[in-house]
């Protein structure tokens, strides 16, 4: 009976939803955070009679077959890539984007990450970096004496001094866009690295090749539903339950089987 072990995948299918909606829930005040959804397909099929198969002799073929299913497995947690909704903050390094693209930063062994995150610091020195320290690219040095800043959709920074009417250019951020966003690793801390299935990183400026803007004071909520994540909770759960009435069901067969006298 292969009921048990059938039902015992659906139930571990079940289990890894109910673990990516929990991530989900818990990540719905994540600056820049996209929901992820877990995604699965059918084990490989026992075949008992093939489709197509000679059922008599005279050549009459079987239409349809006997094919028995083992289960189901997880295939993907994708990312549903949506733009969150901007929240204005007034901060003056907090930066949303506004469509497509990542902010670039440098990790410690040299390694680029990107981001959606534009919750950004300045170190003792004026570096700009994220909020876990991290440069983002291009290094750009904030002057201590400089009275305030500006960043203006294209990504260009200007400093504002008290003896200067006009604002001293700084430098300009650049957006980092993927063929397939998708295919990131999230690495945690609102960080993603390249792999082979997104693609090499495109580096642009803001507002071209496609990529979005930059709206200075602005900050990208998480893109977490929270009506539609505890929906998807209470059928993850019930799909749960069901399984464990399947291997419940089994047991009282096999139980009944070895009564038989």
């Amino acid at each position: 009976m292969n009921a048990l072990q059938i039902a015992a995948t659906g139930m571990s299918a079940q289990q890894t939803r109910v673990e990516v909606i929990s991530n989900n829930l818990a990540n719905m005040s994540t600056t820049g955070y996209n929901t992820r959804r877990a995604e699965f397909a059918d084990l490989h099929y026992q075949q008992l009679t093939r489709a197509g198969t000679i059922n008599a002799s005279d050549g009459t073929l079987v239409p349809a077959g006997v094919q028995l299913g083992l289960g189901a497995r997880p295939t993907a947690v994708s990312i549903n890539v949506a733009q969150g909704a901007l929240s204005q903050t007034g901060g003056d390094l907090d930066l949303a984007i506004e469509g497509r693209g990542y902010i670039e930063v440098t990790l410690p062994s040299g390694v680029a990450a990107y981001t959606r995150d534009g919750a950004l610091k300045r170190t003792g020195e004026g570096l700009i970096v994220t909020s876990d320290g991290f440069p983002v690219a291009p290094n750009i040095t904030i002057p201590e004496d400089s009275n305030s800043i500006s960043i203006n959709a294209e990504g260009e920074i200007y400093a504002y001094f008290r003896d200067q009417v006009e604002p001293e250019l700084l430098g300009q951020l650049s957006l980092a866009g993927f063929t397939n966003e998708k295919g990131l690793e999230a690495m945690g801390s609102n960080l993603f690295v390249e792999t082979n299935a997104s693609g090499p990183a495109i580096i642009g400026d803001p507002g071209t090749e496609g990529l979005g803007i930059l709206r200075h004071g602005f900050l990208e909520d998480s893109s977490v539903d929270p009506v539609r994540e505890i929906t998807e909770l209470i059928e993850a759960q019930r799909g749960y339950e069901l399984n464990a009435k399947v291997i419940t069901a089994a047991d009282q067969m096999l139980a009944a089987t070895t009564q038989i006298r």
